[in-house]
């Protein structure tokens, strides 16, 4: 089992940038892909982007592409989320997941972290 703590949510006015920080406990970090979901008021949880074991290999939403940028530092177990040029679209509270696997696969992230608001306003 895998415990996430995601921090670095905010408001921003859009065009600004955030950096939202994941820190893992339990199995070892270095043995799992790791993923950012965000979750808006009235609507499903989506996929955001995803780095796997490595982070050699990520994939990104294409409504996310270019603007964010995940990373991960297996030896601080911490994944980041960089958000550059923000827009009110991206409001929404963001999630980190763990994958079950060290290489990406979308349909098998199996622990969630609380979440961190991020809203911005136009």
């Amino acid at each position: 089992q895998v415990q996430l703590v995601e921090s670095g949510g905010g408001l921003v006015q859009a065009g600004g940038s955030l950096r939202l920080s994941c820190a893992a406990s339990g199995r070892t970090f270095s043995s799992y892909a790791m993923g950012w979901f965000r979750q808006a008021p009235g609507k499903e949880r989506e996929f955001v982007a995803a780095i796997a074991w490595t982070g050699s290999n990520t994939y990104y939403a294409d409504s996310v592409k270019g603007r964010f940028t995940i990373s991960r530092d297996n030896a601080k177990n911490t994944v980041w989320l960089q958000m550059n040029s923000l827009k009110p679209e991206d409001t929404a509270v963001y999630y980190c997941a763990a994958g079950l696997y060290k290489y990406i696969d979308l349909k098998n992230f199996g622990s969630w972290g609380q979440g961190t608001q991020v809203t911005v306003s136009s």
